[in-house]
């Protein structure tokens, strides 16, 4: 099981929009991917996604950058990672012993553990 870091680094950048911008305050790519320590082309491509799934927007021009289309308190950590995860990090899907597998459900489970955890944080939690 891994998280990719698509995903660690789209949390980090959004973690970053919710404590330095709003609507009338942006963030430029450059200053998150200086703070964050994250490849800029990454995180263009990363940010593109986010945008896409309308978790952020851009303000164009000199004085351009990204904000939250929400409040912080109204995204979670799993619509983030959902967004930016290919795969789920644990799944039987496509196995070809997920009808009679012994161990199903602790994959499951730990599916459901894992959803219910990141589901249960927003980015105002993770501001703190």
């Amino acid at each position: 099981m891994k998280v990719s870091k698509k995903a660690q680094y789209g949390l980090r950048a959004m973690v970053y929009l919710a404590k330095h911008s709003s609507k009338e305050k942006v963030c430029p790519l450059k200053e998150i991917s200086k703070k964050e320590n994250i490849p800029f082309d990454f995180l263009e491509k990363i940010i593109s996604e986010l945008q896409e799934a309308k978790l952020v927007e851009a303000k164009k021009g000199v004085q351009g950058g990204y904000f939250l289309t929400k409040k912080p308190k109204e995204i979670t950590a799993g619509e983030i990672v959902r967004v930016l995860e290919s795969t789920v990090p644990v799944s039987c899907l496509g196995c070809q012993m997920a009808k009679i597998c012994s161990t199903k459900d602790v994959w499951d489970k730990v599916q459901d553990s894992l959803d219910s955890t990141l589901d249960s944080m927003t980015l105002a939690d993770l501001v703190k």
